[in-house]
């Protein structure tokens, strides 16, 4: 630790890596403190040249719009420049039961009237003539039909329904790195790291890099990947797997050309369950990013990729011509992620496989946590890092919990994976006895003790009911009147769909207006 009354200011910020960890948390840090010079925090990132993106970090969620909006970022040039598309959402299919007609959707909308009261246990006692999500959030059928989640004259950042983005992680970080640069005063280097070196106290002093030269910061922010130099290989922090799990460790992943410039472009993720995993699918506005995550304890390499090319087949997409790309997968997080003035953002703090598309969100939510306990001193330090350890790794857990929860709940025999998932000793403690009172009680604010969840029970309840979960509430805790309520939220959340599916423009079409004409500044 510091020595006590060690009253040096914060003033230089060293981000160790590029890639989206590196530049979202420069691009926050840097409007957050915009002031630079001696009175100023100064923010530098240095990164080795040529590391490519890992490719699975094509899916957002609508956080990142108030993170782009944050850090000044034309919504229109980010379309246009990043390959970006919108999303409104994840669509599961043959998840529960391998079906033909297995599907449900777990929409960004939340459900209706959920800030006020939980109509779920009256949807449940309804008969239940459609899905949860199609019922009681009007962004089931905009999913469901490839629409747009605005018009283009609805101002940058605004949606007439909630929206994150699919994007090219390859354009994304250079269209980032040009944007802090250029707009926000971040130093940039290219180097590479020879070796690390502390002080007196344990902190870390400074960087010895290749180029001879040696940088020094109060602050480290270690984003150097699944190498994990500062807090992994210096500071020694333990790696928790998660495998026993999370059992999926691999992917093939390949890029798909449309079969024609007007084919739809899904504003959702389409997720679909095979034998030993599950496969992405994400529409950019040029190409769609396809992939399939698998376990290599239940399916071999080559069998997975002969299953990804069945998929691709049946989809009418011609494999043949295409480049496979196999990825590692090594689910688990740190046990600390703040260790003396070295903090880790991105993968290099931890990774879990991109079901729900958490690694951006969790870059996102690690910088704004920087930016809102940035000490003014390092003798205040370890009060930072106290905080910070134990929010994130809250958050680890329930991410966790709840990427489980989709194995766990899906009824597939069809294979070992499917039937391993559903044992009992593979399900942690925290989400079994969520389950088990969720029995009789729809999962509801009080269930998460956090001011900001990563997950709020308006997810789990598209998960659960999604999947044909039974919540049996006794009679005695349902009214008449939230009775009604439920009945007339269902009758407008019809209405209101048909109204917006009547107004909306295809994605691809309102994609194409905004790289031509390009949408109202706020």
């Amino acid at each position: 630790m510091p020595s006590r009354n060690d009253s040096r200011p914060i003033r230089h910020i060293l981000i160790v890596g590029g890639g989206s960890a590196g530049w979202i948390t420069a691009g926050v840090l840097a409007s957050r403190f915009p002031e630079r010079g001696e009175e100023g925090v100064s923010i530098t990132l240095v990164e080795s040249r040529g590391v490519p993106p890992i490719g699975i970090g094509e899916g957002t969620w609508p956080t990142i719009r108030a993170t782009l909006q944050q850090i000044g970022v034309s919504e229109t040039d980010f379309l246009r420049e990043c390959d970006a598309s919108f999303k409104q959402g994840t669509q599961f299919a043959k998840w529960t039961d391998g079906s033909g007609g297995d599907t449900y959707y777990h929409p960004f909308t939340l459900p209706a009237g959920y800030e006020e009261r939980n109509l779920a246990p009256y949807w449940l006692e309804g008969a239940q003539d459609s899905s949860f999500a199609a019922s009681l959030s009007f962004q089931a059928p905009l999913c469901e039909n490839s629409l747009a989640p605005k018009l283009i004259t609805t101002p940058e950042f605004a949606g007439l329904a909630n929206y994150a983005y699919h994007l090219d992680a390859g354009k994304f970080v250079p269209f980032l790195q040009r944007h802090c640069i250029e707009k926000l005063g971040v130093s940039h280097v290219y180097d590479e790291i020879v070796s690390v070196h502390s002080d007196e106290h344990g902190d870390i002093s400074h960087l010895a890099m290749k180029s001879g030269n040696e940088l020094s910061a109060d602050l480290f922010i270690d984003c150097t990947g699944f190498a994990s130099v500062l807090i992994g290989k210096h500071f020694g922090v333990p790696f928790l797997p998660k495998r026993d799990v999370l059992f999926v460790d691999r992917a093939w992943a390949v890029q798909v050309p449309y079969v024609s410039e007007e084919a739809p472009i899904a504003s959702v993720t389409r997720s679909t369950a095979v034998s030993s995993g599950w496969v992405w699918d994400i529409g950019l506005t040029t190409r769609r990013g396809v992939g399939y995550v698998f376990a290599s304890d239940y399916v071999s390499d080559d069998a997975a990729l002969e299953e990804l090319r069945r998929y691709l087949a049946d989809n009418g997409d011609p494999a043949a011509a295409l480049n496979f790309r196999k990825i590692e997968i090594n689910a688990g997080y740190r046990q600390e992620y703040w260790r003396r003035n070295c903090v880790a953002v991105g993968l290099s703090a931890g990774f879990l496989e991109p079901l729900e598309a958490s690694a951006i969100v969790m870059i996102e939510l690690s910088a704004k946590s920087i930016a809102n306990l940035l000490p003014g001193c390092r003798d205040d330090m370890p009060h930072a890092a106290k905080i910070f350890n134990e929010t994130f790794r809250y958050r680890w857990e329930r991410i966790v919990d709840f990427l489980k929860l989709h194995y766990l709940l899906s009824r597939r025999t069809d294979s070992t994976f499917w039937s391993d998932n559903r044992r009992r000793e593979s399900i942690p403690e925290s989400l079994q006895e969520k389950l088990e009172y969720w029995e009789h009680h729809s999962p509801w604010h009080e269930d998460f003790p956090h001011r900001e969840e990563v997950f709020s029970a308006a997810s789990y309840q598209y998960i659960l009911y999604g999947m044909g979960f039974e919540t049996k509430t006794p009679l005695s805790l349902l009214n008449d009147r939230d009775r009604a309520t439920a009945r007339e939220k269902i009758r407008e959340t019809g209405r209101y769909a048909k109204t917006l599916s009547g107004s909306l423009s295809s994605n691809r079409e309102l994609l194409a207006k905004v790289r031509r004409f390009g949408l109202q500044k706020i």
